[in-house]
């Protein structure tokens, strides 16, 4: 029953073609404007800065952005509440949404990595379980606060709210550009760059504060959403 559901929120997922906009063509496009472009500042190496920070970007659009939408316009139109009536138990309901976009996730990844492999990425295979862990552990921590959005407001509001925290942890979150600003490594968004940074270029275990930050954000926002979220 889980497999058979994560493979349907996973395919729903790649058939939308907004959705491989947002989670596939634009993702790979930044990569290669922020490996390629010198005007747009990166620490060195260029490449491996840029790589880490995509995939960052990656898992929040699909973990986050992603499902906030798919599950606001699903509680629209009454799928939540049909599903809820059939065999299917709650936690397999949350835990097949989960699956399915760690499988969009990964398909992400991959095409990304290949990418940057091509443009010159070196991969310290000394930081691919860490880099593994962080991916899992990325897409938990927004995948709750994308059911905690998605599952509390209006389809309408939710689409335009998810896009707009998109762009906005994209530019000053600590993803594309680096912000000198106290709070900004805080965020869940600056805290997953930073440690994918540490294992993708460096091959090194994340430090404590990025890792604190994502589960602390993760705890949180999935306490939040058990209490707000419904089904209609």
């Amino acid at each position: 029953m889980l497999f058979a559901h994560a493979r349907t929120e996973a395919m729903l997922t790649l058939r939308n073609g907004e959705q491989i906009l947002l989670t596939v063509i634009i993702p790979l496009a930044l990569l290669v404007a922020l490996s390629l472009m010198p005007v747009i500042p990166m620490p060195e190496p260029r490449v491996g800065s840029a790589t880490a920070r995509i995939f960052a970007l990656a898992i929040i659009s699909s973990a986050f952005t992603g499902q906030a939408i798919a599950l606001g316009f699903d509680r629209r139109y009454g799928v939540l509440k049909r599903l809820s009536a059939s065999a299917l138990p709650r936690w397999l309901l949350v835990a097949g949404r989960v699956c399915g976009a760690l499988v969009v996730v990964a398909i992400q990844i991959a095409l990304l990595a290949v990418t940057a492999l091509i443009l010159g990425w070196k991969l310290p295979l000394s930081g691919l379980p860490w880099m593994v862990l962080l991916i899992i552990l990325g897409t938990l921590t927004f995948g709750a606060l994308g059911v905690l959005l998605g599952g509390a407001l209006r389809a309408e509001i939710v689409l335009a709210l998810a896009n707009i925290i998109w762009f906005v942890l994209l530019m000053v979150g600590g993803v594309a550009l680096s912000v000198p600003v106290g709070f900004v490594h805080l965020l869940p968004s600056a805290a997953l760059a930073q440690a994918l940074e540490t294992s993708v270029v460096h091959g090194t275990a994340p430090g404590a504060g990025p890792v604190a930050v994502l589960v602390a954000w993760g705890v949180v926002a999935g306490a939040l959403a058990t209490r707000t979220t419904r089904l209609t």
